[in-house]
């Protein structure tokens, strides 16, 4: 595939890409549990969690991400 975004829309992409797969290996545990595996509606409940739970996630890790970033900068060791 031959890049296509601009270098300044990176951070924005890292998130969509980061907060879509977090949510969707999440709310499939989460909801695999409610449910049980054998739950013939698993998968139609588990995507309707995983869009909603990324509509949420995706703005929060914008967000949160630059404040993670300050508080490693203070607790890593420089090389």
């Amino acid at each position: 595939m031959k890049p296509f975004l601009p270098k300044k829309a990176e951070h924005i992409a890292f998130g969509l890409i980061l907060a879509g797969m977090m949510t969707f290996f999440v709310s499939g545990i989460s909801t695999a549990i409610a449910l049980g595996v054998s739950n013939p509606g698993l998968v139609s409940k588990w995507m309707g969690s995983w869009l909603t739970t990324w509509a949420f996630a995706f703005p929060i890790v914008l967000f949160v991400a630059p404040l993670v970033r300050r508080i490693l900068h203070r607790i890593v060791l420089p090389e």
